[in-house]
């Protein structure tokens, strides 16, 4: 089968990014990969969808960096393609990337996403899902008992009264933000610079603040979920904690966050089963929790990352789990010739 990996762009992809050990995964068993960026996509006045999609020429790549270099230099190929010779499209943007500079990419995944489904290919996640989640606003449907206490607005008065409902602190962060960007703790109502926080964390619309847990100076940990439930193999889980640097409120990779190996409680597979019940509901196939405590922090619907980490803590790839599971909505797809609605397939 053809896999098109929807990204914000070919240039942006990194080696230890998820969505290149996906790709690698695919190659290695025998699929055929291609990479779609938001500017990509063609309606024809004949209703036809095509992709202006890079693919590569020659010998499959077999490393992240050897995939890059391909995909970035002259064995990459731009080919357009109907929408017809792609069996998945596989959503792996970042809108939040996209809203400062590109506002009119932050949509295309989940637009043209609608379109590709309607032409019998299947998309993931579900692209009517994504849409109801493209900021955090998303994650207060989820059960209250998982959720930290949060406040949303673009209110400085209103935020001050929540710091102060909370003497152990407070996290505050943009609604529409991602990978720890514009992230701060706030201790007191008092803050020196409270005011300047305010100002660079609601430059892009409203704030939402949490009440800090204690428990996240050791890190969250981020558990995959896939079709609904935790992603494991042979008693491994896909999951890692995710080490803040010193100082640091904020665990990411990218900012200096360190990976460790995690042990998988009950108390954490009864949080996720708490929120499989929506995350099936809308189509959500891969999924990434950040977790601490009996909290859930963020749930990371549009690119979880963190698969080659977990391959070297554990020694295990999921990347060719999440493969298999492709491949299997995709028979069944054809067994049924198109008459399960992509929501429902997409976590079958």
């Amino acid at each position: 089968m053809r896999i098109a990996f929807f990204v914000n762009s070919v240039e942006g992809e990194a080696p230890y990014y998820t969505t290149t050990w996906l790709a690698l995964a695919a190659l290695a068993r025998g699929h055929e990969v291609c990479y779609v960026t938001p500017g990509d996509f063609v309606l024809r006045p004949d209703d036809s969808l095509l992709i202006r999609a890079t693919t590569l020429k020659g010998t499959k790549p077999k490393k992240p960096e050897t995939l890059l270099t391909a995909l970035k230099g002259e064995q990459a190929k731009i080919s357009t393609l109907d929408l017809h010779e792609v069996q998945v499209l596989f959503l792996r943007n970042d809108p939040s990337e996209d809203a400062d500079t590109r506002p009119w990419a932050v949509y295309v995944g989940t637009n043209f996403g609608r379109l590709a489904a309607a032409r019998g290919v299947l998309v993931v996640n579900d692209p009517d899902g994504l849409s109801l989640a493209q900021n955090k606003l998303y994650f207060q449907e989820f059960p209250e008992i998982i959720r930290p206490t949060s406040l949303i607005s673009r209110s400085i008065e209103e935020i001050r009264s929540f710091i102060e409902d909370h003497p152990g602190g407070a996290i505050l962060k943009p609604l529409q933000g991602s990978g720890g960007k514009n992230v701060f703790k706030i201790n007191s109502k008092d803050e020196a610079n409270l005011n300047q926080i305010f100002e660079v964390a609601s430059g892009g619309g409203y704030l939402i603040a949490q009440n800090y847990i204690p428990d996240a100076v050791a890190g969250d940990i981020r558990l995959f979920l896939l079709n609904g439930r935790p992603l494991e193999r042979d008693g491994v889980y896909a999951a890692f904690r995710r080490v803040p640097a010193e100082g640091d409120v904020r665990s990411n990779m990218h900012v200096s966050g360190t990976p460790e190996a995690a042990t998988v409680t009950p108390e954490i597979l009864e949080i996720a089963e708490r929120l499989r019940p929506k995350l099936i509901e809308d189509g959500m196939f891969l999924v990434g929790l950040d977790i601490v405590g009996d909290k859930v922090l963020e749930a990371n619907v549009f690119t979880p990352g963190g698969l080659p980490e977990i391959a070297a803590l554990h020694g295990v790839d999921f990347s060719e789990d999440i493969m298999i599971a492709l491949e299997n909505k995709v028979r069944i797809q054809e067994l049924y010739r198109g008459a399960i609605p992509n929501r429902t397939l997409a976590v079958l």
